[in-house]
């Protein structure tokens, strides 16, 4: 089965995550796609593939004979899709060459135009699959699961020469808790990588520090007619919050390496007001700088207004994995050889976000990010091209390979 008809199959199956959901993982529903890629795998071959009760999908391609002392590689993707948009009856539209023009999202209203999406051009001659314009497509990240999946069937055909080659399919991921449940010593991999990014030639080694933080505002309500100097209007506060920060500072200004306060949400009236927050950057100093400027707009507020009126809660999400790649730039260094030699250029981008293989990276995993060759994730004008999934699956072949030369002892 070719990348872009698994990819086809799996877009079908529901698998939302829950961000409100306390359970692990966080929607039943994505034990329907695990358990359809345990039995992909164990068609293959993967004797031991399974499911585990927390959502976790596991399987073991063993080393080829004379590659037995190899080092081991991980290959990770994700299976749930964003909580941000319906992921829901999924209907992919299929352009076959494509001529890198705008295109109507089905009878949705929503069109994919070259003015909000300039790389389109570059995709011309392309077989192009979008949404219908009411769902997301399910490229972020079941491309990344499909082209996995397709090179565990090369390596079980006995197509490349291998090492033993550990897969493993994640829940949870778009809701910060793909590694939660993660059982690093039992996956057994010496390095690993996710397939979780964008442009097929894209390779990440560098993300955002990041935190969510909890602005909560208790104001204090009497009657308007006689609350002079009396009233604290929580939801005035909460806008008052908002504006001490850097007005310049928000993912529409942003981009590359610099850092934002993302206000995603905003609730409340006189007497109580919630603001809820993401904080990124790549610097862990100005990370640290972000995170005290809440507390001081916090302390400034509560000098002003009353101790109690705001209290802001920060936690911490997850890390730039730089800090555990640099000992080891064999991953990005092999990453980039790979893609030449499938053709590609590679480009080494900072995440503007976070994936797995971050927090991962912190739980003794190495685990850098291959692109999928997918766009626009996370909404209706999601797209991806079956070429560039081709590329990509081939220069994770190339990435096995490659690691089949290098026995254990060769790196520290």
């Amino acid at each position: 089965m070719k990348t872009y008809e698994r990819f086809l199959s799996y877009v079908k199956v529901h698998t939302t995550s829950d961000e409100e959901s306390q359970t692990m993982p966080s929607s039943a529903r994505q034990f329907n796609l695990a358990r359809q890629l345990v039995e992909e795998m164990k068609v293959m071959g993967i004797s031991d593939a399974h499911v585990d009760e927390k959502g976790y999908v596991y399987g073991t391609i063993p080393a080829m004979e004379g590659y037995e002392n190899a080092i081991t590689l991980g290959l990770i993707a994700h299976m749930d899709t964003a909580p941000d948009f319906s992921g829901e009856n999924v209907k992919p539209q299929i352009i076959e060459e494509y001529d890198g023009k705008d295109v109507k999202l089905g009878e949705s209203g929503r069109v994919l135009s070259v003015k909000n999406f300039p790389h389109l051009p570059s995709l011309a001659g392309r077989t192009l699959i979008t949404t219908d314009g009411t769902t997301l497509l399910g490229a972020d990240d079941k491309a990344g699961v499909a082209e996995i999946m397709t090179v565990a069937q090369s390596l079980m055909n006995g197509e490349k020469k291998h090492g033993k080659v550990m897969i493993a399919f994640t829940p949870d991921e778009e809701v910060g808790r793909g590694a939660d449940g993660f059982a690093v010593e039992k996956f057994g991999a010496d390095f690993a990588y996710t397939v979780d990014g964008g442009a097929e030639n894209e390779i990440e080694y560098e993300n955002f520090n990041a935190s969510g933080a909890t602005v909560e505002v208790n104001g204090f309500n009497v009657h308007p007619g006689s609350s002079k100097d009396t009233m604290i209007n929580a939801s005035l506060v909460a806008m008052e919050f908002n504006q001490m920060l850097p007005g310049g500072d928000t993912p529409r200004d942003t981009e590359g390496y610099e850092g934002f306060f993302h206000l995603c949400s905003m609730e409340g009236d006189v007497a109580h007001a919630v603001l809820k927050y993401i904080i990124r950057d790549h610097s862990a100093e100005m990370f640290a700088c972000r995170q005290e400027m809440m507390r001081h707009i916090e302390k400034l507020l509560n000098e002003k207004y009353g101790t109690g009126t705001v209290k802001v809660t920060i936690k911490e999400q997850y890390r730039n994995m730089k800090e555990k790649i640099e000992p080891c730039m064999h991953l990005i260094e092999n990453a980039k050889k790979a893609a030449e030699k499938v053709g590609l250029e590679p480009v080494t981008v900072p995440v503007r976000g976070g994936t797995d293989g971050a927090r991962l990276s912190f739980m003794g995993l190495p685990c850098p990010n291959l692109g999928t060759g997918g766009y626009a994730y996370h909404g209706p004008y999601e797209h991806i091209t079956v070429e560039g999934m081709d590329q990509a699956t081939k220069m994770i072949l190339e990435i096995v390979g490659m690691y089949a030369e290098m026995e254990k002892k060769s790196i520290g």
